[in-house]
């Protein structure tokens, strides 16, 4: 076999996305004459797609010499940029500035108009991001989707596309940027984009979606970049991400086993390549299910996990306080978050939880100030998720303000745009706010049959808390339907005491302590001793 039939073998293992078979190939022939700068392009590549990082800086630095010995300028350019990309992306932009830094020299004395150009405005717009001149990386943004129009190039072209509609979507300019990354995604469905830019764009797609609540395209992509990973077995870049937006979209849905089982999965991913910053978002989000859950110690690990990490877990952890009793620690630090948060987009994801802080906290004036913000960012952005959230918080807002015809028109405009979106954990909270509203109303039927089917759907998704909070909105408490002298009874079964030590300590009859066991395991729907004390355990009866 010779060394043309090895590098088609190569060639074509990379063609059928098997980065480790064109790796392995592809290092077997190095050395060999026929391995040119094109295949060391394709050995970096997948060497990069497998995780190994050092493998590709190395293929690309030889590429890059390649080039410079064929007196090959604009070959050397390419090279050089993907070295200062992926040294990026490893976060040693010293040495990444220094490779882009040499790319722009060898071009200088180039013809202008070469798409060469194009990919290294890439590095000029994140320069201005990093800068905060956010009208210079617009305006760079612009440049290179004009250069990759100008020459066909679809992988220009939908970089191009995502730097400008992010940008576009962080001023408040979401349908806008929103339609652009829309564009962008169609090069990445029609297969025109090589891997490593296919899998950037569809995670800034969905991370874009995610920022502004836009949950109906988020989960779209979220399944076409599953497939795209799950076509690629190799893979390592890229299904961090991919889990982590698998998980938003499983919590979203209350799938929470599910949900924590993939932000646990990112969470390992992230570590092993060093995003600590990725690695802490996991476990916030990791948090937020665990909190949901009533797995409040598991959930402040989690927090501080992700503290360690360098992100914030927030308003997650403010809402945690809140439900451990901190109250005045939350609304402190919910105060510094809205001082220190700027933007649209990061406030919007700010603002429902800062509302729920705050009324927690009685500071009415503040929470209205808060959802009323929300309230018009929705209004500008046009999601249904960040629709659905201001309506929520209005409700509350209306609620504490006495106006229950208010909050009854917010809370169902919240329970219909999240049923549209199939979220039953946020349909059940604004059903709450539904019945309370109708309560204030005196129709008390209609409350107790919106409260009984929160709580119910609390209790089918495993949120604990909010299942606690329902049942004592509807006037059953925490008591099963059982009376006192009942309560009594179980107490001392859980303690485990039999009926004749019972009636003593009660002063009662065994008869009598029997018949009180026939009541609690009737009323329980349960068949035995130990089942009853379970389930008091589980509801808190104890």
């Amino acid at each position: 076999m010779g060394i043309v039939d090895d590098l088609q073998r190569a060639r074509s293992a990379f063609e059928q996305r098997d980065w480790a078979t064109a790796y392995d190939r592809l290092t077997e022939l190095d050395g060999e004459p026929g391995l040119g700068p094109d295949e060391l392009q394709t050995l970096a590549t997948a060497a990069f797609l497998l995780g190994d990082t050092d493998a590709c800086i190395r293929a690309l630095q030889r590429g890059y010499r390649s080039r410079i010995d064929a007196a090959d300028v604009l070959g050397a350019v390419r090279f050089a940029f993907w070295l200062a990309l992926v040294l990026n992306m490893r976060g040693e932009a010293a040495i990444g500035n220094g490779w882009s830094a040499r790319a722009q020299r060898l071009l200088a004395d180039q013809p202008g108009d070469v798409v060469e150009r194009g990919y290294l405005r890439i590095h000029d717009f994140f320069r201005h991001v990093d800068d905060g001149d956010f009208p210079g990386a617009v305006a760079v943004g612009d440049e290179i989707v004009t250069i990759a129009r100008r020459h066909a190039d679809p992988d220009l072209l939908a970089q191009g596309l995502v730097c400008k509609g992010r940008l576009l979507i962080y001023s408040g300019r979401v349908p806008e940027g929103l339609a652009l990354l829309d564009e962008a995604m169609v090069g990445v469905a029609a297969g025109e984009l090589s891997p490593i830019f296919a899998g950037t764009v569809y995670c800034a797609m969905i991370e874009g979606c995610q920022e502004v609540l836009d949950f109906a395209r988020a989960s779209a992509w979220t399944v076409a970049l599953t497939r795209w990973c799950d076509t690629q077995p190799d893979l390592v870049p890229f299904t961090g991400q991919c889990a982590v937006h698998r998980g938003q979209i499983l919590r979203l849905h209350a799938a929470y086993p599910e949900a924590l089982a993939e932000f646990e999965d990112a969470c390992r991913r992230y570590a092993a390549a060093g995003a600590d910053t990725a690695a802490g978002l996991a476990l916030g989000e990791r948090g937020d299910v665990l909190r949901i859950r009533g797995d409040y110690a598991v959930a402040e690990a989690s927090y501080d996990r992700a503290t360690e990490y360098g992100y914030e877990a927030q308003p997650g952890r403010a809402l945690l306080m809140v439900a451990r009793g901190r109250t005045a620690g939350a609304v402190a630090a919910i105060r510094r978050l809205l001082v220190e948060t700027a933007g649209p987009v990061h406030r919007s994801r700010m603002l429902a939880g800062a509302v729920e802080v705050l009324l927690a906290g009685d500071e009415q004036s503040e929470a209205q100030a808060a959802a009323d913000e929300l309230s018009a960012i929705a209004g500008e952005f046009g999601c249904a998720g960040l629709r659905a959230s201001a309506a929520y918080c209005s409700a509350l807002v209306a609620l504490a303000a006495d106006d229950p015809d208010q909050a009854l028109r917010q809370g169902r405009t919240a329970a219909q745009l999240w049923g549209e979106l199939r979220a039953p954990y946020e349909v059940a909270r604004a059903k709450v706010v539904v019945g309370r509203a109708v309560r204030l109303l005196g129709d008390e039927e209609s409350a107790t049959a919106e409260l009984t089917a929160a709580g119910r759907m609390f209790d089918e998704l495993g949120a604990v808390p909010a299942r606690r909070d329902v049942e004592r909105l509807a006037g059953r408490a925490v008591t099963g339907g059982l009376t006192g002298r009942e309560l009594d009874v179980l107490r001392l079964v859980a303690g485990g005491n039999s009926n004749a030590e019972i009636a003593e300590r009660l002063v009662l009859s065994d008869k009598t302590v029997a018949r009180h066991l026939t009541n609690i395991f009737a009323k329980l729907g349960v068949a035995s001793r130990t089942a009853a004390v379970a389930y008091a355990h589980e509801h808190d009866l104890l």
